[in-house]
């Protein structure tokens, strides 16, 4: 049956330009089905489907399967096709798609044809990201070490990426040194809008999505733009044009609630958020967040919630576009033609949140109240175990003595109290169950959000004023997910405080998160291997497994980054930060002397975010 897609064509005018689009209004209209009952993630898959209906693998019929969506939970619907506006790749898992398609051209060549017609067919980024380790840190000299070994480490890898991009066309590699690729993306490769210019001079515009080679794809679902984590040979087929597959998913919709208490952090929301999904059972289905409170949440936030997709099981976790999101582009320096742009034709496709969506059908629907949030900690193994911050001492006691596996470490009665001595710097200490000895600011996940940065920031600075010091045992490093980070913080005059308490920026990218936090001083790995003891990390990160963060270290807790500067300096043998903050909520810092928040300083920092974005890449 050929294929009438073109039918559903419109012309959207902007200023002096004319944009087509494929316009699921007119095409919901033509049908008789009604496009408002449809959540705004499906929506845009129906888009695809629309727009691609005259490509291989696409037809119009998986457009009217979408349109005819059923909210049902396990409903048996359809498969079909999804096509993204462009890859997003990191080093660790591009390189080796890279590798696959210079294959594929030595290929072509050996068949006699010329190698240079292979080529990625859609935009592609690749971000060297997750080439840098915590080998210095404590020191201002610290990024410039760590980014001279990651270059010496990493020489061949990088001469094949410089190659690369200098031979294919539509990729781009962005070098060491800029951040994360979710951050990036979030940041400067995020266009919401993607606009085409074809052949024949006219111009075509569709939703932004991306596939990407790293789990965390799915942060970019804060900015309103679909997109999830695949494997390299998806990765690669998605270069070439080639759709993958997929049944159309469960939507569950979470109604969020009431307003975060001034004592949590968006980490804090995120963890908790993040535990209730994953008890629920999210796994292959799509996430779509909803509600006034959700309206008022800065994409910066929900960026942080949908960064977590993975760990609540969710295929990705959708914040549709609206006013926030306008505000974010224009934020992080894009044009405001563009925004504009963004805006008109979000509209124009009813993709544009505005107000509630009373018509809209969920497979499933239930509420979230912010106001219950309160601090929290994750872990010991896994970043679904979350606990009150306030029990953190007797969480930790009972999974030392719990049976050995997902939460216990199976240490008996007899073995509790061990303790070993170590000699740091010509100076004795003791180190028990519990010790912290790597406190790391790192990751996409909170280094993207600047309320819960500068928070950590100023922490760190009252605490300097105090005379306050990290404990010499903790390995402390600061990775910020890109340069923005440091700008910002720089700019406030918060960054001397980090630098005082030993947190100084040991380069930008993914570290300790993934298990790049390099060593810890050899006696404390010589007395950990003989004395068997359980120590610990506090991450800012988003994955804690077992012996994922470091070797020598079992128990890995989750927390914001204002609580691992904290328990880099308030903290003995175990999690004895209680002693400073009881239950009286940390902000407070009444040890500082500090009754008022340190969110409220927050404010002009913030205003200034981003001004100068893109002279950073």
């Amino acid at each position: 049956m050929a294929s009438s897609h073109k039918n559903f064509q419109s012309i959207l005018t902007f200023g002096e330009k004319t944009y087509r689009f494929f316009d699921i209004v007119k095409f919901s209209q033509q049908t008789k089905k009604n496009l408002d009952r449809l959540p705004y993630s499906i929506r845009v898959l129906l888009e695809g489907c629309l727009r691609n209906a005259g490509k291989k693998g696409f037809s119009e019929e998986h457009a009217r399967a979408i349109i005819e969506w059923e909210s049902a939970p396990g409903s048996i619907r359809t498969a079909v096709p999804f096509l993204p506006a462009r890859v997003l790749m990191q080093d660790f898992t591009g390189v080796p798609v890279l590798n696959d398609l210079a294959a594929l051209r030595a290929a072509v060549q050996q068949d006699g044809k010329d190698p240079h017609a292979v080529n990625p067919r859609i935009p592609s980024n690749l971000v060297i990201d997750h080439s840098l380790q915590v080998s210095a840190y404590g020191c201002p000299e610290a990024r410039s070490i760590n980014e001279q070994l990651e270059f010496k480490q990493n020489f061949e890898r990088y001469q094949f990426l410089k190659w690369s991009q200098a031979e294919y066309d539509n990729l781009q590699v962005l070098p060491p040194g800029l951040g994360i690729c979710h951050q990036v993306n979030l940041e400067l490769l995020g266009q919401v809008a993607f606009t085409k210019k074809m052949p024949d001079g006219e111009r075509i515009i569709y939703p932004d999505s991306v596939l990407g080679t790293d789990s965390h794809t799915t942060m970019i679902n804060g900015l309103g733009i679909i997109g999830w984590g695949v494997g390299g040979i998806e990765a690669l087929a998605a270069m070439l044009e080639y759709p993958s597959e997929f049944s159309i998913p469960d939507v569950i919709g979470v109604r969020l609630t009431g307003s975060l208490p001034d004592y949590a952090t968006s980490t804090d929301l995120t963890l908790t958020l993040t535990a209730k999904l994953r008890k629920l059972g999210m796994v292959g289905k799509f996430v779509e967040i909803y509600g006034e409170s959700a309206a008022s949440l800065p994409v910066e936030t929900r960026a942080m919630i949908a960064n977590m997709s993975p760990e609540s099981g969710a295929t990705m976790t959708y914040f549709p576009v609206d006013s926030q999101t306008i505000t974010y582009l224009e934020r992080t320096g894009r044009s405001l033609e563009h925004t504009k742009l963004v805006k008109e034709y979000f509209r124009a496709q009813r993709l544009f949140r505005e107000g509630v969506d009373e018509q809209i059908e969920y497979s499933q629907t239930f509420s979230f109240d912010m106001g219950e949030v309160e601090p929290v900690l994750a872990g010991p193994k896994r970043p679904q175990d979350i606990f009150a911050f306030s029990n953190a001492e007797n969480v930790f006691n009972a999974s030392l003595m719990a049976k050995k596996g997902l939460s216990g470490f199976g240490v008996s009665e007899s073995e509790k109290s061990a303790q070993a001595n170590v000699k740091l710097d010509d100076e004795e200490y003791i180190i028990s169950h519990g010790t912290v000895l790597i406190a790391a600011i790192t990751s996409c996940t909170n280094t993207s959000d600047p309320s819960v940065m500068i928070t950590a920031a100023l922490i760190a600075k009252k605490a300097a004023e105090k005379g306050l010091l990290c404990k010499p045992w903790v390995k402390t490093s600061f990775a910020p997910g890109s340069r923005v980070v440091d700008a910002y913080l720089e700019k406030a005059g918060l960054l001397s405080g980090l630098n005082t308490l030993g947190f100084n920026i040991v380069g930008y990218g993914c570290t300790t998160c993934i298990g790049n936090s390099g060593p810890i001083k050899p006696a404390l790995s010589e007395a950990l291997l003989e004395s068997k003891l359980i120590t610990v990390s506090i991450l800012s990160g988003n994955r804690n497994f077992e012996g994922r963060i470091h070797p020598d270290i079992q128990a890995n807790f989750l927390a914001s980054p204002p609580l691992v500067v904290a328990y880099a300096f308030a903290c003995g043998n175990g999690l004895a930060i209680l002693l400073f903050f009881g239950g009286m909520g940390f902000y407070h810092f009444r040890i500082l002397g500090e009754e008022k928040a340190c969110l409220a300083a927050y404010g002009k920092p913030y205003q200034d975010y981003f001004n100068t974005v893109r002279r950073y890449f």
